[in-house]
């Protein structure tokens, strides 16, 4: 075991005034001679007395730090702002609502400590302490999050959406936080996977509050995660990870199209010599739209002039063969409809096939980190 660590624990704090202390109680609970503490409670304009509170705790204990933030900004934003103060050898997050027990941050503790991680999450879905039962769909919800967050990063979590997540210091600080509310989660796991660090995973006791004690992840939460989960993963997941969210986008786009095309078309009598490149070439702008949205990073290689010229090239060479492809089978005898599905289908795959390598390439993912 190495020499006395300090372990700095942020706590984001919004309308607690009913648990905030009880909470802070409990976590300066578990100091020990290997572990000193650093709490940094971070108020996010909270409409309570919890900053007063907060204040008045830290004026008993040094090593209680307060910082508040005027407007309200989410959890992800309160996190933002307690890893740039943390001090500490290791940084943990501890919710001010009770639902986590501190005395398990002493075992997540353990791995980062030996050498052995640089990440540790603690999962109420492995074996560990007691659980409050709640919310069956909640907690279907939550496991096919993290379902389809280990399909993009391919780390095998049980629990991406824990709050017990303890980091190196210098790994929590050197990642740019972008979410301001409950997508720090997927985001926050995604960057670690691709930076193919040591992650370890632990069971936790959990005590999980009803929505009228005051829980306040709700499905809106629940969606955005599921936005940051392909906004985060998608430019760096394995490849047919990547085409099936491109069929979404191709689909999308597709269907612009056509009714762009019928717009023009029918309801504004636009020439069909006219209507139809208009169509194409506004699907094509909704398409790259998509693509930098949901799916690739914009300027993975390329200045922005000539990621476009790029992509405008894949765009009117895909168009090509999917003229050629049309006009070539109508001619061998097959019908319009199976000619123009099978043309649509050769344009989807290398459409997707020029985006990946031409317009935006990425770099191949490297090895994970080896275990000490």
């Amino acid at each position: 075991m190495s020499d006395k660590s300090t372990l700095s624990i942020v706590i984001p704090c919004y309308n607690e005034e009913a648990t905030l202390a009880r909470c802070v109680d409990r976590v300066l609970a578990i100091a020990n001679e290997d572990t000193a503490l650093e709490l940094v409670i971070v108020n996010d304009a909270s409409k309570d007395r919890s900053l007063e509170i907060a204040h008045q705790l830290a004026a008993k204990d040094a090593r209680i730090r307060v910082f508040n933030h005027e407007v309200n900004q989410g959890k992800g934003a309160a996190l933002r702002t307690g890893f740039q103060q943390a001090t500490g050898d290791y940084v943990a997050v501890q919710d001010a609502d009770l639902e986590y027990d501190p005395r398990d941050l002493l075992r997540l503790l353990g791995p980062l400590r030996e050498g052995d991680a640089d990440v540790v999450l603690g999962s109420r879905y492995l074996s560990g302490g007691q659980h409050r039962v709640l919310y069956f769909w909640h907690t279907m919800g939550n496991k096919l999050l993290t379902l389809l967050s280990n399909m993009f990063t391919d780390l095998y979590l049980t629990d991406m959406e824990t709050c017990y997540k303890v980091f190196k210091r210098e790994v929590i600080q050197s990642i740019d936080i972008e979410e301001d509310r409950f997508g720090f989660e997927p985001e926050v796991v995604a960057k670690v996977a691709q930076r193919r660090l040591r992650v370890h995973e632990m069971g936790i006791s959990y005590n999980g509050r009803t929505y009228e004690e005051g829980k306040k992840i709700g499905m809106r939460d629940g969606f955005r995660a599921l936005y940051c989960i392909m906004r985060y993963n998608a430019h760096n997941a394995p490849i047919f990870m990547q085409f099936l969210v491109y069929l979404f986008i191709g689909g999308t786009a597709a269907i612009f199209n056509l009714l762009l095309f019928l717009l023009l078309y029918q309801g504004f009598n636009v020439e069909a010599l006219l209507a139809a490149p208009i169509a194409f070439f506004s699907a094509a702008a909704v398409n790259y739209r998509l693509c930098v949205w949901v799916l690739f990073q914009k300027n993975a290689k390329w200045s922005t002039g000539t990621e476009l010229a790029i992509y405008l090239a894949v765009v009117c060479g895909v168009a090509l063969v999917d003229a050629g492809v049309t006009q070539g089978l109508l001619m061998a005898g097959a019908g319009a409809m199976a000619a123009k599905l099978w043309a649509t289908g050769i344009g989807l795959v290398l459409n997707f096939l020029g985006r990946r390598f031409f317009v935006f390439p990425e770099p191949k993912r490297g090895p994970w980190n080896p275990s000490a």
